[in-house]
């Protein structure tokens, strides 16, 4: 990264999302201002054009309509410029039988994925002909309070699960809504957890029929 940049933020679970404004496939945007008050889902991609990536951005687009319903907005991320996103589009939606109607990030100077630190300390050899290094798979899921609610970190070399993404999202809206948490593998429909700070009667009040594993 540019030696310019300053401290790089410490990203935990619950922090403010760091703002900034930048160009995408739908013009300028001010990265709070876009999310409004929706969730978002913010997702880099080491390169364009790149096999796995493209299978990504596929993927994601097909499942727009089900981000759509849960109010959440999604935005890609990767380390080239408009011009490059704007062909590539094309290519992912010839590969991918789709129609990509998402925002995608121009961060050729990595400055977003500096901010997000989104960068990658193991494979020494993910840099571009400047010698800048790529961004990693990550994804950060934010609420409306534009406050980091989950990230995931992959290494370039591995593809994303997006059934997993929309599922953690799943998991966080019904925990917010409800004061429940949700075990391992857990879908909507399926049982959730009472939290252990909350009484067996007091949970039988507030939800009806509860199944008391233990006391």
């Amino acid at each position: 990264m540019p030696a310019s940049q300053g401290e790089q933020p410490r990203l935990r679970l619950g922090s403010l999302s760091p703002n900034f404004k930048a160009q995408t496939t739908q013009g300028e945007i001010d990265f709070h201002e876009w999310i409004g008050d929706k969730w978002a889902i913010l997702f880099s991609h080491p390169a364009d054009f790149t096999p796995v990536c493209t299978t990504e951005l596929g993927a994601f687009a097909k499942l727009k309509p089900e981000f759509d319903k849960r109010g959440v907005k999604l935005i890609g991320l990767s380390a080239n410029e408009i011009d490059s996103h704007d062909k590539w589009i094309s290519d992912i939606n010839d590969i991918s039988k789709t129609s990509l109607s998402f925002p995608i990030i121009a961060d050729a100077n990595r400055h977003i994925a500096w901010l997000y630190d989104m960068v990658d300390a193991q494979d020494t050899t993910n840099v571009d002909e400047k010698g800048i290094a790529f961004t990693i798979r990550s994804v950060f899921v934010i609420d409306p309070a534009k406050k980091i609610r989950l990230t995931m970190m992959y290494p370039a070399s591995a593809g994303r699960n997006t059934a997993e993404v929309l599922r953690v999202v799943d998991s966080l809206q019904t925990g917010d809504k409800k004061g429940v948490t949700t075990p391992i593998d857990w879908r909507p429909g399926e049982d959730v957890i009472v939290p252990p700070t909350v009484s067996t009667e007091d949970a039988r009040k507030k939800f009806g029929d509860v199944r008391e594993v233990r006391p």
